[in-house]
């Protein structure tokens, strides 16, 4: 205890041990040596909350009992501010914390350091643990050990005990003693015992007083021990002003130093006033007339100023002028004048008294020229609130960042985002929530705003756990808190809830307040502590935390809280486990592996942290395995308040979802729970409002790990009571069906692969929800399935058929896709409640079943059903039927009539038997959609097109290849928007009337052997796609297509490739297709196009590969807005590209390979758009036209060593002007290949480094360093060396690399140039000349898997070129 430091010392045994006695102890022998002394005991006993030991605490060491604080938080800021006193004695305190620990396990309590930041530094902190104490006689104390031990008298209610053998009324004690009886082995024991505890009292002691660990400076240490002090003439201020300044800072909490028993006589100032300057934030100095005639003012005044002038967060002085001009303190004018008059007559003949005199008026003039507050003239009341305000605002500031929650991460990007809503600088008031789940951080986020902008209020109030203290008191109980805290009276102002409710409001309505509420959880919380924003003043603002979303106004803001991402939670949990941000490495993957589990939740971070700390490498490595096995059992009965909370049905669809269904569609979801007879929609509003499920992006249920781990407990507790309502583990669910142990309050099972399914009829009975994905194995027979099923899901269902006494009459949803079933059953079954049945891949399944007792059906899917090759005649019943799937059912031959009235879907597609279009039954909806690629059917039935003529919007006969003809009356279908013929390999013509189709939007007729489009085609004015392409005629027939007559007005797409297109093909007119934007033309045979095709003004993309006889292009100059020109292998020659190429201001691709021309036009260069320009395959070329600016990917033949230099003599032209600089920018140009030849050097390797060749730099002909690489790269750093002489001579330039091409990076080569010009710079060159320089090398920042360099010259100069590499220089 001699050391002058802070240290926390923990006593750690088991129970009965004798902890609070050895504790005991040791406060009665050492209390005395500290200021203040504290003995907490029992502490897990306390009921009344944290807050009341808090107060407890205060009123010991401040010695005045009062109710300092209402809630724990506000309890550890208090203690933290009251307590942080400076390194002297009366500073010093003794607390002892009375832990419970019962096992060793628990030790970790007295392993986490403790904020010790609140009573002075950081704190040394050990453990000290002993073996216990027997019973001892009471006769059997040594004297040194009574110095020790004070004689204590316990006190209890009842009467005495009859364990006291001797028991009587009187004054005296008097007991005659049996012979004997003490016998010397127990004496001898029992001293040896007493001699240990003495023993063990005085190592504690001795422990207590040493320690080898250094102390470390905290962060957060601050030498102030009070807020204000207060520098004043006591006779002019001290009964009005001042007193009335001090009151304004106390109701404030502000802790002001004001000396009531000030003498003010003589010139020395008391040694404690002195100290008490110095540990003083802010100094107020009330200059008033008679300040100057008090020597002891004066000299309080220097050293007010002296401590202003220190390094390292000096005092802050504030002068106010009661009733003085500023100019007579700063010039010593009027009364100054007269009392210093008096002053330097008392020293005139004393140097050292008027070198005081002289410090005097110094002091006085630079507090004068301080920033203060000149009150002569205004009203005491108002000038008071506003130096008050003023304090409280600079300490508020201050507080803050000395709080612990500053350092909360990621805790400013909270408050910057809270700040925005709460808009502090509008003068209204204003409501705002905090949400989010449990754990996440709520409150901490609350408690930080209310730090950081509660000074800018008239009055503040944190109301913490108000869900937790309204149930513990009663809600009147909590306004009175309210009104106290707020009113800065504390008193009981009301007994019921509704008289506080009318107080509030008419105490607070013109007040400026802020509020916090933390915890809400009932809507009466808020309609009772804050009910309206009428009920408090403008400007005031009310923050409430709160799991159930749906608590706040929709017109109020509400901020959620969202999980800590990945960087921000391994920074927290990292502090925790380690007590610094970054991880030793051997842990590094344990901690990712917990960071992940925790999923950003801050709570289990925070567990999970402390219970790792100072745990060894093995220990991590079991507890790990535990977490992700078991989440922390402190943290799921913490998220199980909210469970709690719920109603029943909405506890029973939050263990559907956190057992069963969680990452599952919404929609599927909602159907399950619309099963069951749930008000599905409305209760998962309310988990959505309570935090415990969310909606994901892409529409699923979702919700945070732990809180699934959460609702997974509440299930797991219920099978202990044998009374468990889900089942989700394969090893529970077979646990279940051997030894037959289920209940009768089972309510589902969803389970992936089982061996053995085994109901018992006596235990499954309410069983509503069945799923189980995949049979490994199974038993010959089942029994019995419950008939209380809702939705029965069992892939790979096993057996032949389901039970004959299986009657689910509220059965919603079955699927027993995959199974082997021959039927479902034979006979009919009454199925009300039936919507969707699902059999697909059920290839054993031979026939349907009766669908008469389905009346709901809605879904039917017998897709892949191969061997099935009959439906049942009553499917025709089933009239409220939307989809049914019939795909790839191979076998089909027969198949009934459909009732449409409901349908939206009919498939049946790749059912290559079925010849036969299907009847169809009822009204046909409009958006019915009929499927019938690959199918069998020879012909489309014109009864079926007039019936349904108007409601048909989709029709895809694709791939019917007995298919010859349409009916006439297809034209009828007016509401066709679809329709598909492709591949119809027998299908010759369209019908004339095609033009009757007046919604089409789409038509396509590829490989078909249509060879005229009928002309009525060009009337479809709403036909956006339309393709005859790959047409398969065997003749020679060339395809015509229709004058346009100005039709097809909103044809977008126009596909003619492969149609033996020759002059004439196309109509002169086609450029009236006003609205056209892609058009392929690959592989015809005309020589000429319609001279009109270059009226395309809305044009995009025109394709003419392989046009090999085409001879003259047409004029590009109508088509303003072509990106992408496709003119490969149409066999052209130099002069066939027109020179007006270059007026396509909108071209991004020009694709002109396998060509035979010789150059190209200039006017290439004006392409101010193109990205990309493929030349390869043109093996005639050889130069490169000059390159456009945005150029950034060229095809071209790099075998040719003339293109490779020609490619690099246009990047030299387009980096002409370039020079040194921090960092070069450098065009970087892209193609597909491998690394041309045409570079000297070339290699493997992470980077280049290239022997030069003597006189390699010939000036104004070398351009510069020509590269090429194969992989990734961002930025690159060039070295020119030169090794003559020591040291060695570099220059250096950072490159940065600018590529934007869509070139795929797996098949990639790309190109640039290094100028000399950007690389050589003459101040770094120590008089050196290019030619002394004898290597160059290219360090890549990213990957690069191959390169080459070459030198490059504007003339190839005649010189031996030899390159060599060298990896050691």
């Amino acid at each position: 205890m001699e050391i002058n430091d802070v240290r926390i010392v923990g006593i750690w045994g088991m129970g009965g041990v004798g902890k609070t006695t050895i504790a005991r102890a040791i406060f009665d022998t050492n209390s005395n040596r500290f200021g203040g002394a504290c003995f907490l005991a029992d502490i897990k006993e306390n009921k009344c909350g944290m807050h009341s030991l808090q107060n407890i605490l205060l009123s010991e060491l401040l010695r005045k009992r009062d109710n300092y604080v209402n809630n724990k938080e506000d309890g550890k800021h208090m203690i933290a501010r009251r307590l942080r006193f400076n390194n002297k004695e009366d500073g010093k305190h003794m607390i002892f914390r009375a832990f419970a620990v019962s096992t060793k396990a628990r030790s970790q309590l007295l392993q986490k350091p403790d904020a010790s930041t609140r009573y002075h530094r950081d704190a040394k902190f050990g453990v000290f643990e002993f073996d216990g104490l027997y019973e001892i006689c009471h006769h059997c104390c040594t004297t040194s050990l009574l110095q020790i031990l004070s004689l204590r008298v316990l006190t209890t209610s009842g009467n005495i005990p009859s364990w006291f053998h001797r028991r009587g009324i009187g004054r005296i004690v008097s007991v005659n003693l049996p012979e004997n009886w003490l016998w010397q082995g127990v004496w001898e024991h029992n001293v040896r015992q007493w001699r240990k505890l003495e023993y063990t009292v005085r190592q504690l002691i001795k422990y207590m007083a040493s320690s080898s660990s250094s102390v470390s400076n905290s962060q957060y240490c601050t030498r102030w021990k009070y807020n204000v002090f207060l520098s004043f003439r006591g006779k002019d201020t001290r009964r009005n002003f001042t007193s009335h300044l001090y009151e304004g800072l106390d109701n404030r909490g502000i802790f002001t130093f004001l000396d009531n028993k000030r003498l003010e006589n003589g010139d020395s100032i008391p040694q404690e006033l002195l100290k008490a300057i110095e540990e003083s934030q802010v100094a107020l100095i009330i200059f008033s007339k008679n300040y100057a005639t008090s020597r002891w003012c004066l000299n309080e005044l220097v050293k007010i100023m002296e401590c202003k002038e220190k390094e390292n967060n000096g005092e802050t002085v504030i002068p106010i002028f009661y009733d003085v001009d500023p100019s007579h303190v700063r010039n010593q004018n009027e009364s100054f004048a007269i009392a210093f008059a008096e002053h330097e007559l008392k020293y005139k003949d004393d140097v050292e008294g008027m070198q005081k005199v002289q410090g005097w008026r110094n002091a006085l003039s630079a507090a004068a020229d301080l920033k203060g507050y000149d009150i002569r003239h205004g009203i005491e009341s108002e000038n008071i609130h506003k130096i008050v305000d003023h304090i409280s605002s600079k300490l508020c500031k201050t507080s803050y960042y000395l709080s612990s929650l500053q350092d909360v991460v990621g805790i400013n990007a909270h408050l910057e985002k809270l700040k925005s809503l709460l808009q502090i600088e509008i003068n209204d008031v204003r409501i705002v929530g905090i949400w989010g789940i449990g754990g996440v951080g709520k409150t901490t986020i609350a408690k930080a705003i209310f730090d950081t902008i509660s000074y800018q209020f008239k009055a503040s109030c944190f109301l913490a756990d108000v869900k937790e203290n309204a149930n513990y008191n009663q809600l009147h109980s909590l306004q009175n808190t309210l009104l106290s805290e707020l009113l800065r009276k504390k008193d009981d102002y009301v007994y019921n809830k509704y008289d506080g409710k009318c107080m509030i409001q008419s105490r607070l309505s013109s007040k400026k307040v802020l509020i916090v509420l933390d915890d809400v959880d009932h809507v009466d919380h808020l309609e009772y502590l804050a009910g309206d924003v009428g009920w408090f003043g403008n400007g005031s603002r009310v923050v409430v935390t709160t799991r159930n979303k749906h608590l706040i106004e929709k017109d109020d803001a509400i901020y959620e809280v969202s999980t800590l991402p990945d960087h921000e939670a391994m920074q927290l949990f990292n502090r925790h486990a380690f007590r610094k941000e970054i991880p030793n490495e051997c842990f590094m993957k344990f901690s990712l592996e917990v960071v992940n589990h925790a999923k950003g939740l801050p709570l289990a971070l925070k567990v999970w942290g402390s219970l790792l700390h100072n745990k060894g490498l093995t220990q991590w490595t079991s507890t790990v395995d535990q977490i992700k096995k078991n989440s922390s059992l402190e943290i799921v009965k913490k998220l199980k308040v909210s469970y709690d909370g719920l109603e029943l049905e909405e506890q029973t669809i939050f263990l559907d979802i956190a057992c069963l269904l969680r990452g599952k569609e919404k929609k599927l979801v909602m159907q399950i729970l619309e099963s069951c007879d749930f008000g599905a929609e409305h209760t998962l509003d309310v988990l959505i409002d309570k935090s415990l499920v969310f909606i994901s992006k892409n529409d699923k249920i979702e919700m945070h790990d732990l809180i699934q781990d959460m609702g997974r407990y509440v299930v797991k507790m219920q099978k202990k009571s044998g009374e468990q309502s889900r089942l989700w583990n394969v090893e529970d669910f077979e646990e279940v069906m051997v030894n037959n142990i289920g209940t009768n309050a089972m309510e589902a099972i969803w389970i992936h692969g089982v061996q053995k399914l085994c109901f018992s009829e006596k235990i499954m009975k309410k069983l509503r929800l069945l799923s189980i994905i995949s049979f490994h194995t199974h038993d010959d027979s089942i029994e019995y399935l419950p008939n209380n099923l809702r939705w029965f899901v069992c892939h790979d269902y096993p057996w032949e058929s389901l039970l004959e006494n299986f009657e689910p009459k509220k059965l919603v949803y079955l699927d027993l896709q995959h199974s082997l079933l021959l039927q479902l059953w034979t006979g009919t079954k009454h199925l009300p409640s039936l919507r969707k049945l699902n059999l697909n891949h059920s290839k054993r399944l031979l026939r349907t079943p009766d669908f008469t007792g389905m009346p709901n059906l809605e879904y039917l899917n017998l897709c892949n059903c191969s061997n099935l090759e009959e439906v049942h005649r009553s499917l025709g019943c089933s009239r409220k039927l939307i989809w049914l799937k019939l795909y790839n059912c191979e076998c089909l031959k027969r198949f009934p009539c459909v009732n449409v009235e409901s349908l939206r879907s009919l498939d049946l597609r790749y059912c290559s038997s079925l010849e036969k279009f299907p009847g169809i039954l009822g009204r046909m909806k409009p958006e019915l959609e009929i499927k019938m690629r690959r199918s069998g059917v020879r012909e489309i039935p014109s009864s079926f097109i007039q019936q349904h003529a108007c409601r048909l919007t989709e029709l895809d006969l694709s791939f019917m290849k007995n298919l010859v003809s349409l009916p006439s009356n297809i034209c009828q279908l007016k509401g066709l928007v679809k329709l598909t013929v492709s591949c119809c390999s027998k299908l010759e013509s369209l019908p004339e009337e095609i033009g009757d189709l007046e919604n089409l939007v789409t038509l396509n007729a590829e490989c078909t052997l249509i060879s005229r489009a009928p002309s009525s085609i060009t009337w479809l004015n709403k036909l956006k796609y339309l393709s005859f392409a790959y047409q398969e005629s065997n003749f020679g027939v060339s395809f015509v297509f229709p004058e346009v007559n100005e039709g097809l007005r909103s044809l977008e797409s126009l596909n003619l490739s492969d149609c033996n297109l020759i002059d004439g093909g196309l109509p002169e007119d086609i450029g009236c297709l006003s609205s056209l934007k892609t058009m392929y033309l690959n592989r015809n045979k005309f020589e000429h196009l319609p001279r009109s095709i270059a009226q395309l003004g809305a044009l995009q993309s025109l394709c003419l590969s392989n046009c090999m006889g085409l001879k003259e292009l047409p004029s590009f100059m109508g088509m303003p807005n072509l990106e992408t020109l496709n003119l490969s292998n149409c066999n052209m020659i130099d002069g066939k590209l027109p020179e007006d190429i270059g007026c396509l201001s909108s071209l991004k691709e020009l694709n002109l390979s396998g060509n035979s021309f010789e150059y190209l036009p200039r006017s290439i260069a004006q392409l101010g758009a193109l990205r990309s320009l493929d030349l390869s395959d043109s093996k005639r070329l050889t130069q490169l036209p000059e390159f456009p600016q945005q150029l950034d990917t060229i095809g071209a033949d790099w075998t040719n060593d003339s293109i490779c230099n020609s490619l690099f003599q246009n990047i030299s032209s387009l980096q002409h002007d370039i020079s040194a600089s921090d960092s070069l920018p450098l065009r970087v140009f892209t193609t597909r290949g491998n690394i041309p030849r045409w570079f000297h050097h070339r290699e493997n390797g992470r980077s280049i480094s290239v022997k030069l060749p003597e006189n390699w730099y010939i000036s104004d002909n070398f351009l510069g360093f020509a590269v090429c690489y194969s992989g990734k790269l961002i930025n690159a750093e060039a070295h020119l060396i030169c090794y003559d002489g020591r040291p060695v001579t570099c220059i250096t330039q950072k490159l940065s690399l600018s590529n934007h091409s869509k070139c795929p990076a797996e098949s990639a080569i790309h190109f640039f140039l290094v100028p000399l010009a950007g690389l050589w710079d003459t101040s770094k060159a120590n008089g050196k000349t290019p030619n002394d320089y004898g290597r160059v090398k290219l360090f890549p920042s990213g990957e690069m898997k191959e390169f080459g360099l070459r030198l490059l010259y504007k003339d190839e100069p005649k010189i031996e070129v030899s390159f060599s590499s060298s990896k050691k220089q």
